[in-house]
């Protein structure tokens, strides 16, 4: 990895200096594989083919990124098994990338060094739509939202003793995925219809808290939609409760 300067951003992606994010701990970079990448490295995740599993073909090409966004970027898809066999470090599961399905978005650390004008996301022959909206809000959101990278609010989540969700879908991923479920018309399955109503409530963390690191305020707003949830279990468990990825009853589970 090169030298990092004290007021450089983190390679980590979080937005905040390094001076006052992982410097000292400069060794959670290289564990997992946030460090700079060779371009031979980043070659291997670039070159692998492009696929269009699902609607991500017909989603990718209604999306305007530089209209939307103002940065001039394309999204690439590859297939989320052959990522996966590349071994290359990626210890943060996207959504529903644990049993071998869904999709996830790929730090850019990763891809900048080959392909700097395209994000990758690897994704799964029978992704459905929702995981298709959930990464591509988190493409939208890390160009123009909270600008945080998905998948490096573990170590947080941990220091501060709160749930990892409430970090990795701050309220300008929920406006994100909230747009893209109605462009496309997507029956949002039961954990991104729960962050959709989250946003609608005004409950979601703000992508600047999160950046800032402030404990008591993110423990408050944590704690505020822990609140939020337990009061409203009925009204969250009618709308979820049809739907793909539900797990049961928040009502008798309080």
């Amino acid at each position: 990895m090169r030298k990092i300067g004290r007021n450089d951003p983190c390679p980590c992606g979080s937005g905040k200096k390094f001076k006052n994010c992982h410097l000292g701990r400069e060794d959670e970079l290289s564990l997992d594989g946030l460090g700079e990448f060779s371009a031979e490295m980043s070659t291997r995740i670039t070159g692998l083919p492009t696929v269009w599993y699902g609607r991500s073909r017909e989603m990718v090409h209604q999306l305007d990124f530089q209209q939307l966004t103002g940065v001039a970027a394309g999204v690439k898809f590859i297939d989320l098994k052959a990522y996966k066999s590349l071994d290359l470090f990626e210890r943060h599961p996207g959504k529903n990338e644990q049993d071998g399905s869904g999709g996830i978005f790929v730090n850019v650390l990763k891809t900048k060094p080959s392909d700097p004008d395209h994000f990758y996301i690897a994704i799964s022959p029978d992704i459905s739509d929702s995981a298709l909206v959930h990464q591509l809000a988190h493409v939208l959101d890390y160009l123009a939202g909270s600008k945080l990278m998905p998948g490096l609010a573990k170590p947080l989540s941990f220091d501060m003793g709160i749930p990892v969700e409430h970090l990795e879908h701050p309220h300008e991923f929920g406006y994100w995925l909230t747009c893209l479920q109605k462009k496309f018309d997507v029956e949002l399955d039961a954990e991104d219809m729960i962050i959709s109503y989250l946003y609608e409530k005004e409950m979601l963390i703000k992508g600047s808290d999160i950046v800032q690191q402030d404990p008591v305020i993110i423990k408050v707003k944590s704690d505020r939609i822990m609140r939020f949830l337990s009061e409203n279990s009925a009204e969250i468990d009618a709308l979820i409760c049809e739907r793909p990825g539900y797990l049961g009853s928040r009502v008798k589970r309080d």
